[in-house]
């Protein structure tokens, strides 16, 4: 809503000093070097986004939305087509998500990017907003949603009570951050802001069991998260309201989510003093990224001499939380039925970076359907037993750390442990290793010069007057 009267009284609840902070970025920008991470982001989706074309997830996702008549008002990467704005966030959002290379943070255990730049790109597109204005709303968005999985952070559990409870956090926090940035570029007021939040807080939804199991769908999470904020701020936009306490009541948002141990402080903590934006991690490697460092300790032993072909053991030790997604079952992780189970296997991961890998470590190729029944691979990946780790316990969750002992023929043993993940504050992607990134993943889809055009385009946002351009040249 835009106009004056009040409808409530947000004064000191959570989700009014939320929308107060989206207002006032609004109003003032985001500091540049905050509205240049963003942009990064932006460039990072793109190409996550591109690369997914083909997966069952993507396929299914926009099969469904091109039967869903509205406007064409924004644009389905890579289908060639333009659709309503809600309906191009759940396309975007979906492929953002499907190839899980999308950002991360911690440790909240968060891929906030992944939900919140397309509802961001598809409001943005439909509105003419400004790339400075689009860059606002998504990196204030981000910062809702990683906030509200700060929320459920329990520092005595040392995990996310999301995650503890089989709940996907990105998806459930990323619908309300989603809702944010889509209610800034639909010009609501700060109740207004406020509304599309409490109305998404009773969307987000997102269950885990894939990540164990198997099934497509968590790949669409994003995108519904995507799609439920931009549906939400149409709410908002239209008179629906959301309740006040929404975020704090006790048949609120976290309560209901987290239960006792739910933290609300922690959402509103330095509010606008302090970004956790720029500290998110990219993603180098198309897996769940839990598998990054025992890659990176793979490589390390490559680099000082360690012959593949001389292993007769594999010890991966990670956080105790870790084993659950990405070694249990033991058979299965050993065997993945498929390129997208072999994205979550700690030994398979590990016997590809020992083989060499593709792109920056490994790469899409090393997640095919192919690739996981690769011979060598699984006689490799059979030799990994995996366990938890003393000080990658105390390092986690705000690192995914990880340490591999390897023992050869010779009855050698062999160490290397990787405690700050690659891509993070304290081992950084520069700009040249994001572009290549994007360039990997959009190797099949674009030429080296509308890549080149893309990432240019992409990293120049703060100056653009719109996304037309950009987004012409990624719709496909």
């Amino acid at each position: 809503m835009t106009g004056t009267e009040s409808r409530h009284d947000l004064h000191g609840t959570v989700v009014g000093r939320l929308a107060a902070l989206a207002a006032d970025t609004r109003a003032g920008g985001l500091p540049g070097e905050l509205r240049t991470d963003v942009a990064r982001r932006v460039l990072d989706v793109l190409g996550n986004s591109l690369a997914a074309q083909n997966q069952p997830s993507a396929r299914a996702v926009t099969e469904v939305a091109r039967g869903w008549a509205g406007a064409a008002a924004a644009s389905g990467i890579g289908t060639g087509e333009r659709f309503p704005a809600a309906t191009a966030a759940l396309v975007n959002g979906t492929l953002a998500h499907s190839m899980d290379s999308d950002d991360t943070h911690l440790p909240s255990v968060l891929h906030p990017s992944a939900s919140v730049v397309p509802a961001a790109l598809a409001v943005g597109e439909a509105t003419g907003a400004s790339g400075a204005a689009v860059l606002d709303a998504a990196g204030v968005g981000i910062e809702i949603a990683v906030r509200l999985g700060m929320g459920g952070y329990d520092e005595e559990l040392g995990n996310s009570e999301f995650f503890e409870r089989g709940q996907h956090a990105t998806s459930i926090c990323g619908a309300v951050g989603s809702a944010a940035a889509a209610a800034m570029l639909y010009g609501l007021d700060a109740e207004g802001i406020a509304d599309a939040m409490g109305i998404a807080a009773s969307f987000g939804a997102g269950l885990l069991e894939a990540n164990r199991t198997g099934g497509t769908v968590k790949r669409a999470h994003c995108g519904w998260a995507a799609h439920s904020g931009v549906t939400a701020a149409e709410f908002a936009r239209a008179g629906l309201t959301g309740p006040p306490t929404v975020i704090e009541g006790r048949f609120g948002f976290l309560h209901a989510f987290c239960g006792d141990r739910a933290d609300t402080a922690k959402v509103l903590d330095r509010l606008g003093e302090h970004w956790e934006l720029p500290g998110i991690f990219f993603k180098p490697y198309p897996c769940n990224h839990f598998t990054h460092a025992g890659i990176d300790a793979a490589r390390m032993l490559l680099r000082d001499g360690l012959d593949p072909a001389e292993i007769v053991k594999i010890e991966l030790g990670v956080p105790k939380p870790v084993l659950r997604t990405i070694a249990e079952p033991p058979a299965a992780k050993a065997a993945p039925e498929s390129g997208y189970h072999a994205a979550f296997s700690g030994p398979f991961t590990v016997a590809r970076a020992f083989l060499g890998g593709s792109g920056l470590g490994v790469g899409h190729a090393d997640f095919t359907d192919e690739s996981a029944k690769d011979p060598r691979t699984l006689e490799l990946a059979r030799l990994v037993t995996s366990h938890s780790d003393d000080r990658c316990d105390e390092i986690y969750p705000h690192q995914f750390p990880a340490v591999l002992r390897v023992r050869t023929r010779d009855g050698a043993w062999h160490e290397a442990r990787v405690d700050h993940n690659r891509g993070g504050p304290a081992n950084p992607l520069s700009d040249d290793e994001l572009i290549m990134k994007f360039d990997l993943n959009v190797e099949d889809r674009l030429s080296p010069e509308s890549a080149r055009a893309v990432a240019r385009g992409a990293l120049g946002l703060p100056a653009a007057e719109s996304l037309d351009t950009l987004m012409a040249a990624v719709r496909g």
